[in-house]
């Protein structure tokens, strides 16, 4: 089962459905966000922007133009890209540490096992990082967040079919590089440019 009843709409309207519609999703939101920022911290503020936006924007979904988790994944990506901006932007490296919460023991443990779980995936990240950012961001919903083709289509806001293009081109582009030749998805990374994204 895809989504909660009544979907973000209502979740963001009753604190017990929003809990529903958070615990479902926190764990890949976690997942999606270790696998860009290698820091605990940053990983669990970013977790709270995230399902703050859901509040924010809730009004915002349509089940019609596709699931709870690709719109859910777009706003990831909102919320990553604003991150970098506002990093890119920080010139004072203290300003920004006093901007964290405080974290317990237990929790940077548990944040830190799951950056060390998503170190393949980050790696992979990187190595995107020549395509075109319209080939990369579709890339990188299907081969390393494991989304469909049409979810990722529906969280970058872009048709199926063009969704497929930009898939096809940015594996082509990998696989002419030659830089995945081994096939060991923790340490090339081949996955990347195979063909193991869903089409749904």
């Amino acid at each position: 089962m895809d989504g909660i009843r009544g979907g973000p709409r209502a979740a963001a309207r009753d604190p017990q459905l929003f809990e529903e519609f958070y615990r479902r999703h926190v764990d890949a939101m976690t997942s999606f966000l270790a696998r860009r920022v290698a820091d605990p911290h940053t990983v669990a503020d970013l977790t709270a922007e995230i399902f703050l936006a859901v509040l924010d924007s809730a009004h915002t979904y349509r089940a019609s133009r596709g699931s709870e988790r690709a719109w859910l994944y777009g706003i990831a990506r909102n919320v990553v890209s604003s991150e970098r901006r506002r990093v890119a932007r920080e010139t004072d490296r203290d300003r920004r540490i006093s901007g964290w919460r405080l974290l317990e023991p237990d929790d940077i443990a548990r944040l830190e096992d799951k950056l060390d779980a998503e170190s393949p995936g980050r790696r992979a990240l990187a190595a995107l990082e020549r395509l075109p950012a319209g080939e990369r961001a579709v890339l990188e919903l299907v081969a390393v967040d494991e989304l469909t083709v049409g979810e990722a289509a529906t969280a970058l806001g872009i048709s199926r079919g063009a969704a497929r293009v930009r898939l096809h081109r940015a594996r082509k582009s990998l696989r002419e590089a030659g830089e995945f030749a081994d096939g060991a998805r923790g340490t090339s990374l081949s996955y990347v440019t195979g063909g193991t994204g869903g089409e749904a």
